[in-house]
């Protein structure tokens, strides 16, 4: 990063240092967009921006692949997006969300570096904007921002790009506490912190399919979004309190999950019914993944890690064969539990592996499914043991 910093911009004195962690779910996927509890933690991958203050408002930014063309633009509203796709917009994206919030007129240069495997359902993407919103925050004086405060805005702020989410990923990337996962509750925005214990451990397989949210791929993700609210919407009047309940949060806070799918079955069309039918369980099962956790149950915790990848796979329709193959592997070398984890249509899985059994797991992914198929980069960067991380910080360099 120096070194790109230096060949771009100057010398790099005065700089600092941002890292923002991507993060793995391990419960609880499509259904924060709809104000459910997830468990997600932090990961030791990161998202870095090196940066240096300039004296007016242009934003420079490059990164240290060559891929990624560099971007430039003004602290100055509005802020037009670059053409669909285009890694600037998350730069933007933050850059704009800040400015209809808070006096940011200080632009500077910054050089990216991640680790984080691209498209890979590890929330690379926001860990851009969080890296990125530190940075204009940081270079304008605004450090005092509570952290589940800039979370809310940011996620409204990543929709700049197209893609209709939740608040999961910049509440943990900002708020994670090390060693740990966390429940997060949307409105309010708040995290509970569980400890890891330190014999699980879970690996992360890449299934080498990159699903681009900024892509062909952000149709199906927003199709959920809009097919989950709808089937709320036919639930909620077939039972007569529309007028009463406007949320899946509501909705199950009232009614029994039994009960609810019971209606939603003389209520729905099939499609509906199975996105209905997500939405409801795999809420159950990030409640019962918690208290697996807290009661360092790894048999409960790997059972239900199993029925969310079906709920995921044949409910929601976000699975494919890479990741089906991945989850089946793992549990065939002897993880307790394996799911898709993200938004899925690609990306990664998470395995729960005992320690005694994590290098037969990984061996036995490299074998299986790594060794037939060519991929960029080191073995490392597609198969590695996640280590429960803390949320995004700023660095003098």
């Amino acid at each position: 990063m120096r070194e790109v910093f230096a060949d771009r911009y100057g010398s790099p004195e005065g700089a600092y240092l941002v890292q923002a962690p991507g993060r793995v779910n391990l419960m609880g996927d499509h259904i924060d967009y709809n104000g459910l509890s997830v468990l997600p933690m932090a990961l030791q991958r990161h998202v870095s921006v090196l940066y240096r203050e300039r004296d007016d408002t242009t934003v420079r930014i490059a990164s240290t692949a060559k891929v990624y063309p560099t971007r430039e633009f003004k602290l100055s509203r509005p802020i037009k997006p670059f053409k669909a796709g285009d890694w600037g917009n998350y730069a933007k994206a933050a850059a704009q969300g800040l400015l209809e919030r808070f006096e940011v007129g200080r632009g500077f240069d910054a050089v990216v570096h991640s680790d984080i495997p691209v498209a890979a359902g590890l929330s690379s993407s926001s860990a851009l904007v969080v890296a990125f919103a530190l940075a204009v925050l940081h270079a304008n004086d605004h450090e005092e921002v509570e952290r589940l405060e800039l979370a809310e805005l940011l996620a409204e702020a990543e929709h700049y790009v197209g893609t209709r989410g939740g608040g999961m990923d910049q509440a943990i990337c900002l708020a994670a506490r090390r060693h740990s996962a966390s429940r997060v509750d949307f409105n309010p925005l708040r995290l509970t912190a569980h400890p890891i214990p330190p014999e699980w451990n879970f690996v992360i397989a890449f299934s080498l399919v990159r699903a681009q949210k900024s892509g062909a791929a952000r149709k199906t993700y927003n199709a959920r979004t809009r097919e989950s609210r709808e089937a709320l919407a036919q639930v909620t009047k077939a039972l007569g309190v529309a007028e009463k309940i406007d949320s899946y949060p509501l909705l199950v806070a009232r009614r029994r999950t039994r009960d609810l799918l019971k209606a939603a079955e003389s209520a729905l069309d099939e499609t509906l019914l199975r996105r209905f039918r997500h939405v409801l369980t795999e809420a159950e099962r990030v409640r019962k993944a918690e208290k697996a956790l807290a009661a360092y149950d790894p048999r409960g915790f790997g059972r239900l890690m199993k029925e969310s990848h079906e709920s995921l796979r044949d409910d929601l329709d976000v699975s494919c064969p890479e990741l089906d193959e991945l989850v089946d592997t793992a549990a065939r070398a002897g993880a307790t539990g394996a799911r898709l984890t993200g938004a899925g249509l690609g990306g990664c899985v998470v395995a729960l592996c005992p320690q005694e059994r994590t290098d037969k797991v990984l061996e036995r992914l490299t074998k299986r499914f790594y060794e037939n198929r060519e991929f960029e980069g080191a073995l490392e960067d597609q198969l590695f043991v996640a280590e429960p991380s803390g949320g995004a910080a700023v660095h003098p360099v």
